[in-house]
């Protein structure tokens, strides 16, 4: 543990500036790495909006560029021709009421959930369970929807989710270290636009108020404005 903390002062030394540029933040960051498996790419935002109004929530999705580097399983709850679409588009887990009664009896072993909106009456027993993990689906994430192969490719391919927290801030995986630099830029500025637009009209001031990279192990590092401006 000690030498751990070691090389994390090590790299916390390498933070020679208040903040970054996006380029020069990705740069760092690879000299900071002390570990030996391929961490995450993570970015976090504070946001000028109050969560408790809910004319102020913050939340949507976005397909990262190059993708999140994750495998991601995806369920589908369906009927009819729409679980044959769901199969045909790759989803690892698809059924109708049969895996509803499933996922009551506590299964879950799947990372999203996807379901077609006359299936949402029974997936809607199901919010107990799901809620608490963030799994319920949601119109507004994308995951209510009758469209089903476009759901289940784009998830697949890197679409991720964000919703601000009780806090204020929003924090995703925008990626992995073994990505490229572009790769990482491409999906970092998807995200932090995808947050812009989301944007509530409630919401007054100043609207990004900071954002921080990191990776798994290694200390933040704060981006300036400047990525906002491109």
């Amino acid at each position: 543990m000690a030498n751990k903390g070691k090389k994390y002062s090590n790299a916390k030394n390498l933070v020679e500036k208040e903040e970054y540029a996006l380029e020069e933040a990705i740069s760092l960051l690879r000299k900071m790495s002390f570990v030996q498996f391929n961490e995450s790419v993570d970015i976090a935002m504070r946001l000028g909006v109050d969560p408790k109004h809910s004319d102020q929530m913050v939340r949507g999705t976005v397909v990262l560029p190059a993708g999140s580097g994750k495998t991601v399983r995806v369920c589908v709850i369906a009927g009819g021709e729409k679980i044959k679409e769901a199969e045909e588009a790759g989803a690892d887990a698809v059924g109708g009421d049969d895996l509803i009664e499933k996922i009551s009896k506590g299964w879950a072993e799947f990372d999203s959930l996807i379901a077609t909106p006359d299936m949402m009456r029974g997936v809607g027993k199901l919010g107990r369970i799901l809620g608490p993990k963030g799994l319920m689906p949601n119109p507004k994430s994308g995951t209510v929807t009758f469209e089903v192969k476009k759901a289940v490719e784009e998830i697949k391919s890197g679409r991720v989710e964000f919703r601000v927290d009780k806090t204020s801030n929003i924090h995703s995986a925008v990626g992995k270290m073994s990505f490229d630099d572009d790769q990482l830029i491409a999906n970092v500025k998807s995200f932090v636009q995808a947050v812009v637009q989301a944007k509530p009209p409630a919401a007054k001031g100043k609207y990004i108020k900071n954002m921080y990279l990191s990776t798994t192990m290694s200390p933040s590092l704060k981006l300036s404005e400047s990525i906002l401006d491109k």
